[in-house]
């Protein structure tokens, strides 16, 4: 291990591959996350860029490379994966929230069940973190009496509840209405100010413009373009990012 956590990456995937069928979803995938870095992936849809996020904690196996978290290959089942899978945090885009737990019940389950946490202090820790992104009013109402933006932000709770070293967001806001979108964004504006290492699939630029210490654009399965967002954005080097933003940014 390096003396300092910078020249330690947090994830590494090294000529990754991965198939549905005839269809090569990631195609030669070598990618490394360092502790504390938002990673924006956007790109067009069916580029493979859920399915990279979804491999990073194993939700989707590989057929070749590798990849290492925190030092580690990830592991393939047992008790190995139920650790990896507490140490990296999802949001996914469905909120994935159980619907007959309070939304405290949600957030705490985790803590409980998996990390061992006394109740008294996991309900501690989880009013802590609803009062973070903003819902601590709604701790003992389920999921069905939130809107989807308190419901997705619950949801990041959840994951926060973990103490995960790092969190994969996959398109977190796509499913919701568009006045709630900012909301959910402003949560995650503020995890990634405060030192979260994130990986972000996302459609939405302003929020890669404005967190992201670099964005990957992908298409066709692989990483066509990565850079910073303000290079990327105003001086993207390939055609295929161009044309992408050029459709995109217009509107």
């Amino acid at each position: 291990m390096a003396e300092n956590g910078e020249a330690t990456p947090l994830v590494k995937l090294d000529n990754v591959n991965k198939h549905y069928g005839d269809l090569h979803v990631l195609r030669d995938i070598n990618l490394t996350i360092s502790k504390g870095e938002v990673l924006v992936v956007i790109g067009p849809s069916g580029g493979g860029k859920s399915t990279l996020c979804r491999a990073i904690n194993r939700l989707e196996t590989i057929d070749g490379g590798t990849i290492v978290f925190d030092g580690r290959p990830l592991p393939a089942e047992g008790r190995e994966l139920a650790r990896l899978r507490s140490e990296v945090g999802m949001v996914f885009q469905s909120f994935n929230l159980f619907a007959h737990k309070t939304i405290l019940e949600n957030v705490t389950l985790g803590p409980i069940k998996v990390r061992k946490k006394a109740r008294t202090a996991a309900e501690q820790r989880g009013m802590e973190l609803l009062e973070r992104v903003g819902i601590a009013s709604q701790a003992h109402k389920y999921p069905a009496q939130l809107s989807g933006g308190q419901q997705q932000r619950t949801a990041i709770a959840r994951a926060l509840a973990m103490d995960p070293k790092m969190i994969l967001f996959d398109e977190p806001t796509s499913a919701l209405d568009p006045e709630m979108v900012q909301e959910v964004l402003d949560v995650m504006v503020g995890l990634a100010r405060d030192g979260m290492t994130m990986v972000v699939v996302t459609h939405e630029m302003g929020f890669a413009r404005r967190a992201a210490n670099r964005v990957v654009f992908m298409a066709e399965g692989q990483i066509v373009e990565e850079n910073i967002p303000e290079e990327f954005f105003t001086n993207p080097s390939t055609d295929r990012a161009k044309d992408f933003l050029s459709k995109i940014l217009t509107h």
